[in-house]
């Protein structure tokens, strides 16, 4: 089966896509899969991880949703997944690599979102916190007790650079930077709409006109762009007046959305939640899990900080701050 693939994408796939059987390797050498490429391995590696699984419980843009249709961390990866494959596909690029990257590229977010992130980036006054990074970090160190998933470098650079203001080196890894954009972009209006931030009519009208009214219009405008402008190029990009259309339905949501004061009051919420924890911890260490008190002999209790509370979902961030910090009811 794996020689068949390998066939397909020697066949099929663009001069410019990265193809299976010129992977640059692993940290580790391994005994190759006999039914699987090694970006098929890596894909798999990474949805079986815990890491993976606490994205569930992890915020996308509203802090802790109990409510069955907002986006989780979890469900926008799945996005960006479903998004990249499509332009992946689009372009004749290596899916498997591009849905490997797509599906690992927040392992290493924080709870609360990029509040969280932003957070910790200040308590960690001396290496600072980015939860792509962090995503690096999770894959290469913290997942597998402490061994790493082992991927392949491919994998691991096109997460680390899945940022707007990173380049990642191969073409899947820059499907994945801007399918990332598409999808939040979308998704998050949806649920500024469904929350009554904001309703339709808020809406750019320009940039609406341009890309379209619903989510799945302008994703598939997106999308296309992306086909028309860079089909048989070594380039990703959409065409410019629906990128500039982009760019001004992100910056909306910038002003009307993420920088809304309920937000930013949320945000010095979970500031005090985080900052405790953070002081708690780095005053008694040994109260932390086995895996991060050992990490402490080889690496500095600051990045061991931000490994630890970086790896709570919302949920079990706040079921710490309660255990530790909140008095427990007296019965008699």
């Amino acid at each position: 089966m794996k020689d068949k693939t390998l066939l397909i994408e020697d066949k099929f796939l663009s001069p410019f896509a990265t193809k299976s059987k010129d992977t640059v390797g692993r940290l580790r050498e391994e005994t190759p899969c006999p039914m699987r490429t090694d970006f098929q391995r890596d894909r798999d590696r990474i949805i079986h991880c815990k890491s993976f699984r606490r994205l569930k419980n992890k915020t996308q843009v509203f802090f802790s949703p109990e409510g069955d249709h907002y986006r989780t961390r979890l469900t926008h990866t799945l996005t960006v997944s479903q998004v990249a494959r499509a332009i992946a596909r689009a372009l004749s690029l290596n899916e498997d690599l591009t849905e490997a990257i797509a599906l690992g590229h927040d392992l290493g977010h924080t709870p609360f979102g990029h509040s969280g992130e932003r957070i910790l980036n200040r308590l960690n006054k001396e290496h600072g916190f980015s939860h792509n990074i962090q995503s690096g970090r999770v894959v290469d160190f913290l997942e597998g007790d402490g061994k790493g998933l082992n991927l392949t470098r491919e994998v691991v650079d096109g997460i680390i650079n899945h940022k707007m203001s990173c380049t990642p080196k191969t073409m899947e890894g820059k499907a994945v930077n801007i399918a990332d954009r598409i999808a939040y972009i979308n998704h998050d209006i949806d649920d500024a709409i469904e929350s009554g931030f904001i309703t339709q009519d808020d809406l750019p009208k320009n940039a609406i006109k341009t890309l379209g009214k619903t989510s799945s219009e302008r994703i598939n405008t997106m999308v296309h762009s992306i086909f028309v402008e860079s089909d048989g190029k070594p380039i990703v990009e959409m065409q410019k007046h629906v990128a500039d259309a982009t760019s001004e339905l992100r910056q909306f949501l910038f002003d009307r959305v993420y920088s809304d004061k309920t937000f930013r009051d949320e945000e010095e919420r979970a500031d005090k939640m985080i900052s405790a924890l953070y002081g708690y911890y780095k005053e008694r260490p040994e109260r932390m899990p086995e895996f991060y008190l050992n990490a402490l002999n080889n690496t500095d209790i600051d990045t061991v900080l931000c490994d630890y509370i970086s790896s709570m979902s919302d949920t079990f961030a706040v079921k710490e701050f309660t255990r530790i910090f909140v008095p427990k009811k007296w019965e008699l």
